[in-house]
């Protein structure tokens, strides 16, 4: 579409925080070169494009800040459903790793997870992509940028890895998850640096330095380093953090400290920063996560899928903490989309009884999460989080990045509030259309130019060959 005008919606919300959130003078949206150049009440221009959204919601595309794309084809696997997160860790994407040794593998598992996160509605995907070794037969974040630009989606590529073996899980590891040297792990940073970041606050492409968890997956003598030079190549940093609470007990064990107080040690904290998971972190970790900025990418599913617990999200959000909403890998999520984890970190901290113990709200626990609060997260959030500045929100200067949720289904019939169907009734509402940067990827619930049939089969062939 690039320029038009999206008329006629019934609901539109903009990611914005408080009364912000609900646009109140009119759902329409002016498009001009990819940007929002005005929302209300607007008729259309002489030979301007109108996509009819009559009855519709629209949402800022999801932003979602968390992702192993290469394990969409390793779900449900039937020796890690049931474990925890350390053997899990050794039963599935350790072992498996050596089926995806051929770049064709890595690319039908990057595109059916990017189907799946578009079809959600969700725009942009930071994808923590730790699947490199010495002697790589393919270049690996080519591919992935390759299928995120077919589809038309951006992507941050979390450059991850490891500079040695984790004594926990890689005990009878293949060689696809054999240890680079710093040297090597950085300079392929730097690389994919000169090649793929756009530094731009509406870049559909961006690199980060993430390695795949501090310490367990490099020496510690070596984060400073692997810091200081994301910091000079003007990249972020992301990696796994306090998961469970084996990864608390084993930083107090080993270094006489809690994991936050590690890594701010080793220069791993910072606006520049953010962390998945951040479940067990207590009050002096959340604490320190507000006064540095260092933020958290929520996974809900994961982490009740792996049993690691309930993050304490409500209250780092009333202390400031930057969070982001993210699917994590389909391995640990066997639905990795963005609407069904919207509808999970609505649900999981109405559950939780130290949200309700700590809510000043009347509502107690039932106040806990907002359907505003997850929209604000899961957009907003994101982009803040991801340093895309011009992304996230539905504005006038924005990015025209947004999903057209048709609620024509069931499950949203009744709803007194339509707004809040996408989050609150679960299911994946039907799509009238998606747009990244202006650009119609989504049309009729249907991504134009995909065979889902042949990627439904390429799936099952390789997911056939596949032996532990």
């Amino acid at each position: 579409m690039n320029d038009g005008l999206i008329q006629g919606a019934a609901h539109l919300w903009t990611g914005l925080s408080g009364p912000a959130m609900r646009a109140t003078g009119g759902t329409d949206v002016r498009i001009r070169g990819g940007l929002v150049t005005a929302i209300g009440t607007l008729a259309p221009e002489p030979g301007e494009r109108v996509l009819d959204a009559a009855g519709c919601v629209i949402y800022p595309g999801w932003v979602n800040t968390h992702h192993h794309l290469f394990q969409s084809l390793l779900k449900g696997i039937p020796a890690g459903i049931d474990l925890a997160l350390v053997p899990w860790l050794a039963a599935v994407p350790v072992a498996y790793r050596r089926h995806f040794d051929q770049e064709a593998a890595l690319r039908v598992a990057a595109r059916v997870g990017l189907v799946e996160l578009l079809l959600s509605g969700c725009t942009t995907v930071a994808d923590h992509q730790y699947h490199y070794y010495p002697g790589m037969p393919f270049d690996a974040s080519a591919a992935v940028f390759d299928e995120a630009t077919k589809l038309g989606m951006r992507l941050v590529l979390c450059r991850g890895g490891q500079t040695q073996s984790r004594a926990m899980t890689d005990g009878q590891a293949p060689p696809q998850v054999a240890p680079e040297t710093l040297d090597a792990f950085m300079a392929s940073v730097e690389r994919d640096v000169q090649r793929f970041h756009d530094p731009s606050p509406r870049a559909m492409r961006r690199m980060v330095s993430a390695i795949t968890t501090p310490n367990w997956s490099c020496r510690a003598d070596e984060l400073k380093p692997l810091a200081r030079e994301a910091r000079r190549l003007g990249i972020r940093l992301h990696s796994h953090l306090s998961e469970t609470y084996d990864y608390v007990r084993w930083a107090r064990e080993v270094h006489g400290c809690t994991p936050m107080q590690f890594v701010a040690e080793h220069e791993w904290v910072g606006p520049d920063v953010w962390y998945a998971h951040m479940v067990h972190l207590d009050e002096g970790e959340l604490r320190l996560c507000a006064a540095t900025g260092t933020g958290i990418a929520h996974c809900p599913q994961s982490n009740g899928r792996l049993g690691s617990g309930i993050a304490r999200i409500p209250e780092a959000l009333a202390l400031g903490v930057p969070v982001s909403l993210a699917v994590d890998g389909a391995a640990s999520n066997e639905a990795a989309d963005m609407a069904s984890e919207a509808h999970m970190a609505w649900l999981v901290h109405r559950a939780d009884p130290r949200a309700g113990s700590r809510s000043t709200q009347p509502g107690g626990m039932a106040a806990a999460m907002t359907v505003e609060d997850v929209v604000r997260i899961g957009t907003a959030g994101g982009a803040r989080m991801l340093g895309l500045d011009g992304v996230g929100t539905l504005a006038v200067g924005q990015a025209a990045d947004l999903a057209i949720y048709d609620l024509d289904q069931p499950r949203y019939f009744g709803l007194h509030d339509p707004a809040i169907g996408p989050v609150a009734s679960g299911g994946r509402p039907t799509l009238r259309a998606v747009l990244v940067q202006g650009r119609v990827v989504v049309e009729n619930d249907r991504i134009p130019g995909l065979d889902m049939a042949q990627l439904r089969h390429d799936a099952q062939a390789l997911v056939r060959s596949m032996r532990p």
